[in-house]
C-alpha cells in the first residue's frame, strides 16, 4: 500500500514537473508525448486523486495552446493527448470540456490545412478612391455606416410607398423588396437601432478593434504572480494563472488572457470585474455616450451651484 501511495505521489510531482515545462516552446511537444505516455500506462489504474492530476495537467495543455501557440504541430499533439484522455475519463464533465478542447483543435488545424477562399469580389484587388485606382482591396464599411444606410433605404422605400398609394410601380416594388432582403439579412444589427428608436434599450456596440489591438500584452512573472496572488485565474476562462502565461491588460488595469478577452469584449464592451467600457467603432453611438456625460457634468454643476446657495443664506 504504502509503495502504491509513494508511486503516485512520485508521478504526481512528475506531472508538475511537466506542466512547468509546457510554458517553455522548446519543450513542450516533448513534455505533450511523455504526458500522453504516462496517461496511457498509469491512468487506468490511478487513484481518483492522480486522475484529477492528469485531467489537470491536461487542460493546462488545452489553455496553453489558446493562450499562446499556432503551430500546428503543437495543436496536432494536443489533439492526440485530448483523444486518449477522452477515452480514458469516466467523469461526464471532464469528456464534456474534453470534447470540446478535440473539437477547438480540429478546427485550428483545419483553417491552417484549408484557409477559406476568397470571393470572387475579394479577389478583384483595388477600388476608385478621388479618382484613382488603390492597389489594395476596398476596406469593409463600418457597422454604424451599414445600419445608417439600411435604415435610410428603409424610411425612403416607405415615404414612397405612402407617396405612391395603389399606383406603385414596378421599380418601387423591387426597390422595397431588395430593401427588406438586406434588413432582414442584417436583423442582428438593425434591430437595435429600431429598438432605439422605439425607446428600447440598445446593446452597447463591441470594442474598437483597433483600440483593442493596442492593449499592452504582459507576460506572467514569478513577481507579478506573487502580487496576484496563489489562486489567481482569468476572470473569463477561470483558468488558474501560471508563469509565463501572457495577459492583455486594460486601461482599468484588470488582466485577461487575449483569447478570451477579445470574444468577451466584442459581446460586452466591458471589463468582467469593474465593468470598464472602452472605446468604439460607433459613432453615433460614442456621440451619445459624450453628451450624456455632458449633461450629467451639468446636473452636478446646477446642483453644486444650488447647495453653494443654501449655504449662503444659512
Amino acid at each position: 500500500m504504502e509503495s502504491s501511495s509513494s508511486s503516485e505521489s512520485s508521478l504526481k510531482q512528475q506531472l508538475e514537473e511537466l506542466q512547468k515545462q509546457l510554458g517553455k516552446k522548446q519543450r513542450f511537444e516533448e513534455a505533450v508525448s511523455t504526458i500522453n505516455s504516462l496517461l496511457k500506462l498509469h491512468y487506468p489504474s490511478a487513484s481518483p486523486s492522480l486522475r484529477k492530476s492528469f485531467y489537470s495537467v491536461v487542460c493546462r495543455v488545452a489553455t496553453i495552446l489558446k493562450t499562446r501557440y499556432t503551430a500546428p504541430g503543437f495543436w496536432l499533439a494536443g489533439l492526440r493527448l485530448f483523444k486518449v484522455l477522452e477515452s480514458l475519463a469516466a467523469d461526464p464533465s471532464e469528456k464534456v470540456h474534453l470534447k470540446n478542447c478535440i473539437s477547438q483543435a480540429k478546427e485550428h488545424l483545419n483553417e491552417i490545412e484549408n484557409p477559406p477562399p476568397l470571393s470572387e469580389s475579394s479577389q478583384n484587388r483595388g477600388y476608385l478612391f478621388e479618382g484613382h485606382l488603390t492597389v489594395d482591396p476596398e476596406p469593409p464599411q463600418p457597422q454604424w455606416l451599414v445600419q445608417s444606410n439600411l435604415m435610410n433605404a428603409f424610411a425612403s422605400a416607405a415615404t414612397a410607398e405612402s407617396s405612391e398609394g395603389s399606383g406603385l410601380n414596378v421599380n418601387t416594388v423591387e426597390n422595397a423588396a431588395n430593401v427588406l432582403e438586406q434588413l432582414i439579412n442584417h436583423l442582428d444589427t438593425v434591430i437595435p437601432e429600431i429598438l432605439e428608436n422605439e425607446g428600447g434599450v440598445r446593446r452597447v456596440p463591441p470594442a474598437s478593434k483597433e483600440v483593442v489591438a493596442k492593449l499592452p500584452v504582459i507576460t506572467l512573472t514569478d513577481e507579478i504572480l506573487a502580487k496576484l496572488g496563489s489562486d489567481a485565474e482569468c476572470a473569463i476562462c477561470k483558468e488558474n494563472l501560471v508563469v509565463g502565461d501572457n495577459m492583455q491588460e486594460l486601461p482599468c488595469k484588470h488582466t485577461f488572457h487575449p483569447p478570451c478577452l477579445k470574444p468577451w469584449l466584442d459581446e460586452h464592451n466591458s471589463c468582467p470585474i469593474c465593468r470598464y467600457e472602452l472605446q468604439t467603432d460607433d459613432h453615433d453611438y460614442e456621440s451619445r455616450k459624450e453628451r450624456e456625460k455632458e449633461a450629467e457634468e451639468e446636473r452636478k454643476g446646477a446642483a453644486n451651484a444650488v447647495r453653494g446657495g443654501e449655504y449662503m443664506y444659512v
